[in-house]
């Protein structure tokens, strides 16, 4: 109605307005009556926005990949943005007027596409399929220092390279190589575990084989030291029996000097003796046997008197005629006898 319009817009865009080519409001989320005629409206999105990508690249070593990936950016800076590309509103205050607002996108894509191809060549085709991260890295790095982003006024929150794959003949050429290195890499595996089998039973059996020999070792110090412990049992033994035998000697030699000192006192009594008794017998060898007789019955008992006078009558006896026999002398001479037994 007579031109005068009304226009809100979200916290995420900044909105500008010009009049007669000053800028008469701007900010975040605005909201406001104007006079559609004499007015420009510029609309900023501000918001943070993801433009995918997939590229095909080429590696060092001239194999071809595919590269895909999302940048995250954002406005920051919105005059600078807007004075760079047409961000202008339509009549309608809805609609751009150009297509500016979408070629933000194409134009951050592009520079990514410039980095990565840079990144991607100075890498062989093994080392590119393996170095998603570290190229995203290098892209969000390469980005911040670009000069058209800095004069788009556009802030890069992140970049994400979620997969660089080959050709599908070389995809299948590299399975076939990574499927016979693993099938190589489980042979070498049973290949040392049976080594380490045949080790460790190698090392079991040394082992045993150390062991019957120290076992063998130890029972020949045994015997040894039962040898040593017989013979030096048997050393002694011949010891004692050399003492033995010694003393035995030793007492049978002073046995004989008994018996022969003992034979000798002997025969010196007995020589004593013969001589004592030769000299009573030279002595009485001139006497009178009456009075020889006389002597040996002294200190005789009546009994033995008259038996040895009995003797002298019977060596007479053929001088005797008759001899008479008292019972009263004969039971003396027989009492006498018992009491004396007795």
């Amino acid at each position: 109605m007579l031109g005068i319009r009304f226009i809100k817009s979200q916290p995420t865009v900044h909105l500008m307005q010009f009049r007669a080519g000053q800028m008469v409001r701007e900010g975040a989320g605005l909201s406001f009556f104007y006079y559609a005629p004499a007015s420009t409206l510029v609309s900023v999105p501000v918001a943070s926005q993801d433009r995918p990508f997939i590229l095909e690249l080429v590696t060092a070593d001239f194999q071809s990949v595919t590269a895909q990936g999302q940048v995250t950016y954002r406005i920051r800076d919105p005059r600078r943005t807007a004075a760079m590309m047409d961000f202008s509103l339509g009549k309608d205050g809805r609609t751009y007027v150009s297509d500016d607002p979408k070629r933000l996108g194409d134009r951050v894509a592009m520079q990514v596409e410039v980095i990565v191809q840079q990144t991607v060549q100075a890498l062989d085709l093994k080392q590119a399929l393996r170095a998603s991260a570290a190229i995203a890295q290098t892209v969000q790095t390469g980005l911040a220092g670009q000069p058209e982003i800095e004069a788009l006024g556009l802030e890069i929150l992140g970049v994400s390279v979620m997969a660089v794959k080959p050709t599908p003949d070389i995809a299948r050429a590299l399975e076939a190589e990574a499927r016979e290195s693993n099938l190589k890499a489980a042979d070498d595996a049973v290949y040392l575990r049976r080594m380490s089998a045949v080790e460790n039973e190698r090392a079991i059996r040394q082992n045993e084989l150390d062991t019957d020999i120290a076992v063998e070792q130890k029972k020949r110090q045994i015997r040894e030291t039962q040898m040593e412990a017989k013979a030096t049992l048997m050393r002694k033994e011949n010891e004692l029996r050399n003492e033995q035998m010694a003393s035995d000697i030793e007492l049978e030699e002073k046995r004989k000097a008994f018996v022969a000192g003992q034979a000798q006192n002997s025969r010196t009594l007995a020589e004593a003796e013969a001589h004592r008794l030769a000299a009573v017998m030279q002595a009485l060898e001139n006497a009178d046997p009456r009075i020889v007789s006389a002597l040996a019955s002294a200190g005789m008992q009546p009994g033995q008197l008259i038996a040895q006078a009995f003797g002298g009558i019977a060596e007479r006896a053929e001088r005797i005629g008759q001899l008479n026999v008292s019972p009263d002398l004969l039971q003396g001479l027989i009492g006498g006898g018992e009491r004396k037994a007795a």
